[in-house]
């Protein structure tokens, strides 16, 4: 399956001579492996003490992958590159830190429109539904809508992901053609595939070097999974070092039922089999108490919030900032959920949701957003070489137009102004995209997945699944 796919979705052309006068990529070789991004007019990131930081006029230096110097731009000569990006030219580009989402469903792409949440499903209710057209999936439905589901987070300055799902063998494929960073949770129990069980994760932990993507481990809900199976997987991430990612208190009726059939709430349940640690990533986290928080932020657990998955499953909202008062901030980060949840697959929108949900109570901030995006959520992944533009971190990058609706008009005195207008202007895209000293995306065209055939073959499975499920 994977081959005959990358075939049919590798673009025939791509354009590398392109117009000196309108590009800005320099190219000396053209298998590149020394880069300079030059002449940049704002980077973003952050510094040691996780503060944000705004360079003007400097310019990157990479080597395989790692990025080797930040220095101001006068200081570098151009003639030495394989490749040289004028981030300068026309009106200049502003370079970010790639953005990580610790929490999707990669493979739910094909339910996009399916269910519209017109009559304002709960969440409890939604998934039932989900199940319905999750039964008709095929291996070929699952590859083809993770494939889809990656490349519009990469349009959206997405470069790492973490995703559950049943299949681990769909994303490992959507990874390797996309060259996404992916975290590929696989689940451990599944009600649509029963035959997922932790002997089954422990195969796939075994050879993870051999994969593109990081094997991970994923439930749905701990009060579906037996002590048993919880102290398996517990022993199963100790052993491989390996992320463990599940739903918690994300609704009244998950709380109580963990209660119901484990005699204790998540928090303490967590305790007790071992998995409150910073090899835990808790998604949603609504419906908990004080001695939870302190607990969670204590142990270091990892918390993907998903504001606006909350908001439109009516779920409830997250208590931030008793997080941020029990000094558990650095632990959370922002996840898009799937396209059930919210349609744009894009952490720039959850950022400016997140700060809508909080502000009855308190601003939050737009370095605080920043942070959230960027090396909390690398703290989150246990990632410590993404996250940040500076030296020995890989060269996952973003490049948005800075002379764009949008940005323009803002403070030269003040670039955290700018900051401001890439977060709450709704509908940006990214100009061009690096993973790993690759450009992924050039001149706001994906270099890998020819997306006009991936479009038509998106909504023909879409389709074929609707006629499945009558």
């Amino acid at each position: 399956m994977s081959n005959t796919l990358f075939k049919k979705l590798k673009p025939t052309k791509i354009k590398t001579k392109e117009n000196k006068e309108h590009s800005r990529y320099i190219i000396n070789k053209e298998k590149y492996k020394k880069i300079l991004v030059h002449n940049i007019p704002f980077i973003f990131t952050c510094d040691e003490q996780d503060k944000i930081k705004t360079l003007k006029n400097y310019s990157i230096e990479i080597k395989d992958e790692i990025i080797t110097a930040v220095i101001p731009s006068k200081k570098f000569n151009q003639s030495k590159y394989d490749l040289v990006y004028d981030a300068g030219k026309r009106g200049g580009t502003v370079v970010m830190p790639g953005l990580i989402n610790t929490h999707a469903h990669i493979h739910m792409y094909l339910l996009r429109s399916a269910m519209m949440l017109d009559e304002g499903q709960e969440v409890d209710s939604t998934i039932n539904e989900m199940a319905k057209w999750q039964k008709n999936e095929t291996d070929s439905s699952l590859a083809i809508a993770s494939i889809g589901d990656l490349t519009e987070q990469q349009k959206n300055g997405i470069t790492t992901t973490l995703t559950h799902g049943p299949s681990f063998q769909a994303h490992e494929i959507a990874s390797k053609a996309s060259h996404h960073n992916l975290f590929n949770a696989v689940s451990a129990v599944s009600n649509s595939r029963p035959s997922n069980n932790p002997k089954m994760v422990e195969k796939i932990l075994k050879q993870q070097n051999s994969y593109h993507s990081t094997p991970a481990i994923s439930l749905h809900y701990l009060y579906k999974t037996p002590i048993n199976i919880l102290e398996k997987i517990r022993d199963l991430s100790e052993k491989y070092d390996a992320l463990v990612t599940f739903h918690m208190a994300e609704s009244p009726f998950v709380a109580k039922e963990t209660i119901k059939k484990h005699g204790l709430n998540e928090t303490m349940l967590m305790k007790k089999v071992g998995l409150l640690n910073n090899r835990s990533i808790a998604s949603h986290v609504l419906h908990v108490d004080k001695k939870d928080i302190n607990l969670m932020s204590k142990n270091n657990v990892g918390i993907a919030h998903l504001p606006t998955s909350n908001a439109i499953h009516k779920s409830g909202v997250f208590p931030i900032w008793d997080f941020i008062e029990a000094k558990g901030f650095k632990n959370i980060s922002l996840g898009t959920d799937s396209v059930v949840s919210k349609n744009r697959l894009d952490i720039l929108t959850e950022a400016y949701q997140a700060r809508l949900t909080h502000l009855y109570k308190k601003t939050l901030k737009f370095s605080y957003l920043f942070r959230m995006m960027t090396i909390n959520g690398a703290r989150v992944l246990n990632m410590s070489d993404r996250g940040k533009i500076q030296p020995g971190m890989k060269a996952d990058l973003i490049f948005w137009k800075l002379k764009d609706r949008g940005f323009i008009p803002y403070d030269e005195n003040n670039p955290i102004t700018l900051l401001g207008n890439i977060i709450t202007h709704n509908g940006r895209t990214v100009r061009d995209l690096m993973i790993n000293g690759e450009f992924i995306i050039k001149n706001r065209i994906h270099q890998l997945i020819d997306e006009s055939r991936l479009q038509d073959n998106i909504q023909d499975e879409h389709m074929r699944m609707r006629k499945r499920l009558k």
